[in-house]
């Protein structure tokens, strides 16, 4: 068989096409190369280290202003204001506790005079008879005193004509009143300071029937009578104290 020519034109366009298309196949060949190889990842950058705060600086201290001097004037003035408060506080405390510890006989006492409670009488009572009764009842307990609502209860008198009984013995010095907290309230314990004179202390006195009577003096030296060196009075005395004492 014979071949064919190509006139050279022809030949031409072929080469041309040829390469356009190796060019094209190069290309893509280099374009799938790229694409199947990994991009490398960069290296992140390392955070960069906080930076270390500066300590601050202390803030300075103000200043403590001096206290001014007192003047003589307001050091006397600050004194007397002290005193006056303290004087207050203590009268305060004082009426306070006069409050607490107050009586019905208390008040009684400011309502007569002395001369209403000295001239005091109950009605269809003998006085007399009545301060000896009360003197003698008191008496019997010589210096521990007695309550006066016992005594009041024992006369049967009621608390306010007690009170001014007790008011008027005591203006008239028979009898001391001492104030004394019991069961929780305050009253009277009464004390005798006079006692009556009992007819029965001089039943068997030697001086009644003593023959030197009239010579007996206390300032009379041994051997003269006087009651200072009585042998009959010893005697007296001993026998009266031992009956008192069974």
């Amino acid at each position: 068989m014979k071949k064919k020519e190509i006139d050279p034109e022809t030949a031409n366009e072929i080469k041309k096409e040829l390469a356009e298309l190796r060019a094209q196949l190069e290309s893509q060949k280099k374009l799938k190369k790229k694409a199947a190889k990994p991009k490398a990842e960069k290296p992140k950058k390392k955070a960069a280290k906080p930076k270390a705060e500066k300590p601050k600086k202390k803030a300075a201290k103000p200043k403590a202003e001096k206290p001014k001097k007192k003047t003589k004037a307001e050091i006397n003035a600050a004194k007397k204001a002290a005193k006056a408060a303290k004087e207050k506080e203590e009268a305060e405390a004082k009426a306070a506790k006069e409050a607490a510890e107050r009586t019905p006989e208390d008040d009684l006492e400011e309502q007569f005079s002395d001369e209403q409670i000295r001239n005091f009488q109950i009605e269809k009572m003998d006085m007399d008879k009545l301060t000896n009764k009360v003197c003698e009842i008191i008496a019997d307990f010589e210096d521990k005193g007695m309550l006066q609502s016992d005594l009041w209860k024992k006369l049967k008198l009621n608390s306010r004509d007690g009170s001014r009984l007790a008011l008027r013995l005591e203006r008239r010095g028979l009898i001391s009143r001492e104030k004394i907290l019991q069961k929780g309230r305050w009253t009277y314990k009464l004390i005798i300071e006079q006692a009556p004179i009992k007819l029965e202390s001089l039943v068997n006195s030697p001086c009644l029937t003593c023959p030197v009577e009239q010579k007996c003096d206390f300032e009379n030296s041994y051997p003269e009578p006087s009651p200072l060196h009585c042998q009959l009075i010893e005697d007296w005395v001993a026998v009266d104290f031992s009956k008192k004492k069974k």
